[in-house]
């Protein structure tokens, strides 16, 4: 498609700025007590793009798909570009915060505690499904004909671990094994890292390894699409509730462009086209988020003997 613009004759100009003297006259007489009328548009504040991070969550299809729409949104509403990266592996968040000179992330619940102890990132805001639900927790599942109902008829068999840097993925499954005193390490037959949820589930399903860690919200959305999850797959453990995947900024990002996107986020709903692409992303709303909501990942690291500040989030 061509750009156009308008042309227009001297004459037109002259009676322009004609009028534009009348107006600013105008406003000298009035005073300079009157406040300026408020803007409707938003006023760009930063020149170079913001560069958010995705974890892999799902494939890289599906993840731009979702989240490409979300952040036209914020774009055209603050007045500033922003560029999505997906990582290829969870564990890259931290790293790529200071190679990649990232801004932000949409970050996994144990991926925040990690970047919030080690970089100082502070969050903003999650979430909340159309089922009104801002959390998730992870899963433990096998398939239904495996013969494993137990901790025990686990013992020689195949586990597969979404990412070391992943609560449900990860830290459930470890937390588990520590509980009832096992080295998951030596009392499996073999384990490996698919680094997606989905990757993992899809694995159990198809009988690459006989159990496997996931987060619900993946596992319910999946099983929507394919009944033969639902059908069979069964859920043998889950975690506590920890909060959903956030958006969570660097440290030293400008205050009132965190402000800004902050409000964006939490006021989307109340604006038409917001709403809608909210829809689009799966989710009523977000809400306010703050550090204080990822206590039960906390105490999760805690009880496994995890110093999140010295953390090897790096796959064996």
């Amino acid at each position: 498609m061509r750009n156009y613009r308008l042309l227009r004759s001297p004459s037109v100009y002259a009676l322009l700025a004609a009028i534009l003297l009348l107006i600013a006259g105008a406003g000298c007489r009035r005073g300079a007590e009157e406040p300026p009328a408020p803007k409707t548009a938003a006023e760009p504040i930063r020149a170079k793009p913001l560069i958010i991070g995705l974890i892999p969550e799902q494939s890289l299809f599906k993840q731009m798909d979702r989240y490409e729409p979300l952040a036209r949104y914020l774009a055209r509403r603050t007045g500033v570009e922003i560029q999505l990266v997906i990582l290829s592996r969870y564990g890259n968040i931290i790293s790529n915060f200071q190679s990649a000179k990232m801004d932000g992330a949409f970050f996994g619940s144990f991926t925040y505690a990690l970047a919030h102890v080690k970089l100082g990132v502070d969050v903003l805001a999650r979430p909340e499904g159309l089922d009104g639900a801002s959390t998730y927790h992870g899963l433990i599942f096998v398939r239904k004909d495996s013969g494993i109902g137990s901790l025990e008829q686990m013992q020689g068999k195949r586990f597969a671990f979404v990412d070391k840097a992943t609560t449900a993925g990860y830290l459930l499954p470890l937390a588990y094994f520590q509980q009832h005193k096992k080295n998951y390490r030596t009392f499996l037959r073999e384990y490996y890292f698919t680094g997606t949820h989905e990757d993992a589930i899809y694995d159990v399903l198809n009988r690459k390894a006989d159990i496997g860690a996931a987060k619900n919200t993946v596992f319910d959305r999946l099983a929507q699409s394919d009944k033969r999850i639902s059908e069979e797959l069964v859920v043998l453990a889950k975690s506590p509730e920890v909060p959903e995947n956030a958006l969570a900024v660097r440290k030293g990002l400008d205050s009132a462009l965190q402000s800004r996107i902050q409000n964006e986020l939490l006021t989307m709903d109340s604006d038409p086209e917001g709403a809608k692409v909210l829809k689009a992303f799966g989710a009523r709303r977000f809400i306010l988020t703050r550090n204080s909501d990822y206590r039960a990942v906390y105490d999760y690291a805690r009880d496994s003997n995890l110093n999140l500040a010295t953390y090897d989030y790096l796959n064996d």
